[in-house]
């Protein structure tokens, strides 16, 4: 992003949501995204995904102006039950973003054996989603996601709806993906210490309007561990350092 800008409503009376946002985001990076509610979080990331335009400045995806949506960019929701296709199955879900993409059998049906395989859904290939718990639910989205092969993918908020325990799995198994695929990830969050555990960097926006107050250089060595990661003192000096950023926004 180069001096995004995003206001919604009339030019001589819009309301400025994002203000001259700048950043790059490196091949196989995750970068998670944390601020204050209203902030501009998920506008940010609807930018990204070619969902809405710029009021100003320049949004670039490998140094093209992005113009709407693409197969290269996946975006994941946080509300699951509204995401999936109630009437498809787990299999039939990941299918429908391989339909979208063109893609035909028999690599259709190699790439979703390869995801349920990958994600844990083997067993659930053939249930519908009000049969899954929500975690499996969110492992089918990301299976969903995956299945186009995109080239970045944009998260948001979504294990924020999920219990303490279902939320660091889903976090693990995200960050082992990451690792192993080398995925370049935007991953949005109000949870500072999931931003921190998950993220190689962490841009902390501000309010009225948003805007980058802080990026933060994590530097804990992959791959992470939930106890030991979240008792190292980089860890702990990283949510002081944001904690006490964003309170004061």
């Amino acid at each position: 992003m180069r001096q995004a800008s995003v206001v919604f409503g009339s030019p001589g009376g819009g309301h400025q949501v994002l203000s001259e946002i700048t950043f790059d985001v490196p091949e196989a990076e995750f970068l998670c995204v944390v601020g204050p509610s209203g902030c501009g979080k998920t506008t940010l990331l609807r930018l990204l995904a070619g969902l809405i335009p710029s009021s100003g400045g320049q949004v670039l995806f490998q140094g093209h102006p992005i113009s709407g949506p693409s197969r290269d960019r996946a975006i994941m929701f946080q509300d699951y039950s509204k995401a999936l296709l109630p009437w498809r199955t787990v299999s039939g879900n990941i299918a429908f973003s391989l339909e979208a993409c063109g893609i035909a059998e028999p690599e259709r049906s190699e790439r979703i054996n390869v995801l349920l395989e990958k994600m844990g859904l083997e067993q659930a290939s053939r249930k519908f989603p009000n049969q899954l718990s929500g975690g499996m639910q969110q492992r089918v989205q990301i299976a969903r996601c995956l299945a186009q092969q995109p080239k970045l993918l944009l998260m948001d908020e979504p294990f924020g709806a999920l219990d303490a325990l279902t939320r660091q799995t889903l976090q693990d198994e995200m960050a082992r993906l990451a690792l192993e695929q080398r995925m370049t990830v935007v991953f949005i969050t109000h949870d500072l210490e999931e931003a921190i555990y998950l993220g190689d960097r962490v841009i902390a926006l501000g309010t009225n309007p948003g805007r980058v107050a802080e990026m933060i250089e994590v530097g804990i060595p992959r791959p992470r561990n939930q106890l030991e990661t979240r008792e190292d003192r980089r860890f702990l000096a990283h949510r002081h350092r944001l904690f006490g950023l964003l309170q004061g926004h």
